[in-house]
């Protein structure tokens, strides 16, 4: 293993192999019962260990395994989004919201060079932004948040992007996603911002389990995730679910952690 201290619980989870879909009833347990083990190999560093089988790991040895896996064959997770400070992050990120970071970048370098600072963004109209962000899902919107945003940040907290999430969501078009992200990427606080790809992923692998919303989604996976790698943890997830994890076709027979997964042992 790689030395990543999962947060300890009073209640341990173990899971049993009652599925409804893809998805697995869990019951909370106190009991130490001997988990049935199932001789499946993978390298991780150079090395191998076993897995449980994914219907009786405990939610504690899921989370060691798929962390001790991610940091070993991605060890470099960074955000796609092109940006030199927390301004065009800001930006970048609000403009990512339903669309792809492919897209973004293709927009944000004309934007930035338009709107070098907020304060010349916070000077510009919705009319005008728009022209530079039409090829972006819901441009009207996004136009208008932006200079929105951009006005408050130079009136209310002199032109500097404020770094807690409660002064963030006070922005036009900066909900809990997008703050998360910000805080996560640009200041490493232990933000844990929920997309689609990383509800699905984690409620596919397991380390979710029936989450209502991506907030819940947000609460299970904070609370056994150590601070220190959430932000990366974050990307993780992310990046897992665009390339190999996807939507419609998950690439099963190329993940490394299908040994571990729910969705994949229950496709057997």
């Amino acid at each position: 293993m790689l030395g990543i201290a999962i947060p300890n619980h009073a209640t341990e989870t173990t899971e049993t192999p009652d599925f409804i879909g893809n998805r697995a009833c869990t019951k909370a347990s106190n009991t130490s019962a001997t988990i049935p083990q199932q001789n499946i190999q993978r390298a991780v560093i150079g090395r191998d260990f076993r897995f449980p089988t994914p219907y009786t790991m405990r939610t504690k040895q899921r989370y060691e395994q798929a962390l001790a896996w991610f940091e070993a064959n991605m060890p470099i997770a960074e955000s796609e989004l092109n940006f030199e400070n927390e301004y065009q992050l800001l930006v970048a990120v609000m403009l990512s919201a339903q669309c792809t970071d492919k897209r973004v970048n293709m927009v944000t370098p004309s934007l930035f060079e338009a709107y070098p600072t907020i304060e010349d963004l916070a000077r510009s109209s919705t009319e005008d932004v728009l022209k530079y962000i039409r090829s972006v899902s819901y441009p009207n919107s996004k136009a208008e948040h932006l200079v929105q945003m951009a006005k408050r940040v130079v009136e209310v907290y002199e032109a500097k992007i404020p770094n807690t999430r409660e002064e963030l969501q006070t922005l036009a078009g900066v909900g809990r996603k997008t703050a998360n992200v910000v805080l996560a990427v640009w200041w490493n606080q232990p933000t844990m911002a929920v997309d689609t790809h990383i509800f699905r992923v984690a409620e596919r692998i397991g380390l979710t389990t029936r989450a209502k919303n991506p907030l819940d989604s947000e609460q299970q996976l904070i609370k056994y995730i150590p601070e220190t790698i959430i932000p990366k943890a974050h990307h993780w997830l992310l990046l897992h679910g665009r390339y190999t994890c996807q939507a419609r076709t998950p690439k099963c027979e190329k993940c490394g952690i299908q040994a571990i997964c729910r969705y994949f042992s229950s496709k057997k």
